[in-house]
């Protein structure tokens, strides 16, 4: 980008994208943001963290495979996911988050076969030109190791909107670890937890304008003293 950001306006500027140009990122880009997202903390400085980036025909291969397992049911993942599994205000947040999305592509509760459409492009990696696939060693009961992806995530993600492009996080993607490792040639000994998309955000398309609302401080933090 031509200007530089401040952290300030980085962290309110980024937000998942769910609509790219399929422009492709140069690669100098890609290589910058792996480079600064290596800088995020770990335990003991481990540095667990195995990232598999797809592109081009890859990343066309990837999705195809992806989709047939989906429509054949062939799900594979290495953790449970269930949105069902929260409770109290952890799940009314995360039926506000799916009704508000869904509300702003302009699909409707009742039609149900555009939801599932909506939903499948998450496979297509929202029509994003690369994806990151975070892998990881299993240690322990793998509490530890899945913190410090999460925080390699987050740095990924702010190192993105820095450079001008957008992403989104999709534990989604995840549902399909063992289609994923057959396709990249990825040992089983690795465990992906979820992918990123990525790329430059479609300004023009339908949702773009989508925000979610964050909870205020006091209903996360308590302050002692």
């Amino acid at each position: 980008m031509s200007e530089i950001m401040s952290f300030h306006e980085v962290v309110r500027r980024r937000h998942s994208i769910r609509n790219f140009l399929p422009d492709p990122v140069p690669e100098s880009i890609v290589r910058a943001v792996l480079s600064e997202a290596q800088l995020a903390p770990s335990n003991c400085n481990t540095q667990p963290w195995q990232v598999h980036i797809a592109s081009g025909a890859k990343r066309n291969e990837l999705a195809a495979a992806i989709i047939a397992a989906d429509e054949s049911g062939d799900a594979s993942p290495d953790f449970s996911f269930d949105t069902g599994d929260y409770t109290g205000v952890y799940f009314q947040r995360a039926m506000e988050q799916g009704a508000s999305y869904y509300r702003s592509i302009g699909v409707s509760r009742e039609a149900m076969e555009d939801r599932r459409m909506a939903a499948r492009l998450n496979y297509s990696f929202f029509h994003a030109p690369c994806v990151a696939m975070l892998f990881m060693p299993s240690v322990g009961d793998n509490v530890r190791i899945a913190s410090d992806i999460g925080m390699y995530a987050q740095t990924f993600l702010l190192s993105l909107t820095a450079h001008g492009l957008g992403g989104i996080p999709q534990t989604a993607l995840g549902f399909y670890a063992g289609t994923i490792r057959k396709v990249l040639g990825i040992d089983d000994s690795l465990k992906m937890l979820f992918g990123i998309s990525f790329g430059y955000p479609d300004e023009h398309a339908a949702g773009h304008s989508y925000r979610i609302g964050k909870a205020a401080i006091e209903e996360s933090v308590t302050f002692y003293s």
